[in-house]
């Protein structure tokens, strides 16, 4: 899968991010068991979509490989709003960015905010 990498799902750690199914999601909680007397022990991971926040729990053996998302962070500054997106250029690159906008956030033209983009998408992520 472009934009990822891979590790087993040993190394995973709460708060960290997994890549299922072309989609990126953010580790709520982890629970392991104990290897039975036939097979090898399990993990289930509980999980939340970062762009939807659907939920989904995930299943597979300790050992198993998982994909993990190269997600970027940056900040830009609004340039302006049209409908439902948000012009906004990196402070860093220059770039400009279109970002959709959420509900319930509050932004303005010249105002700050944070962004992060995995696996091609983007999401403001704080509106300062």
């Amino acid at each position: 899968m472009p934009g990822t990498t891979r590790a087993e799902i040993r190394t995973l750690k709460i708060g960290r991010y997994v890549a299922i199914e072309e989609d990126a999601y953010k580790i709520l909680s982890m629970s392991k068991s104990k290897p039975g007397k036939h097979g090898s022990a399990k993990a289930r991971i509980e999980l939340e979509d970062i762009f939807t926040g659907q939920k989904k729990s995930h299943v597979g053996t300790v050992t198993d490989t998982i994909n993990i998302p190269l997600i970027e962070k940056g900040s830009a500054i609004i340039t302006h709003i049209q409908g439902n997106e948000v012009h906004a250029m990196d402070n860093k690159t220059y770039q400009t960015l279109i970002l959709p906008v959420e509900e319930g956030m509050n932004l303005q033209s010249g105002g700050e905010i944070q962004w992060m983009e995995a696996m091609g998408r983007y999401k403001i992520s704080r509106d300062h």
